[in-house]
């Protein structure tokens, strides 16, 4: 959904939650939604990892990538 405002957003998410959210799944919800769109927003200045960045990120980590 693209709110106009922070009120608005934070009405829709209100209308998402089940009848029994506490404060910490509002706190929840709200984090992950704020970290999508700074990623969506990253992705549109064209901020990506290349994939040799990618891979050795990964290899790093202990991770196999094939191909």
């Amino acid at each position: 959904m693209a709110a106009a405002t922070i009120k608005e957003a934070l009405h829709h998410l209100a209308d998402l939650l089940p009848e029994d959210a506490t404060w910490k799944d509002v706190a929840y919800e709200a984090y992950v939604r704020q970290e999508m769109e700074a990623g969506l927003a990253e992705a549109k200045r064209g901020e990506f990892a290349d994939e040799s960045d990618v891979k050795s990120t990964f290899a790093r980590w202990g991770v196999q990538v094939e191909g």
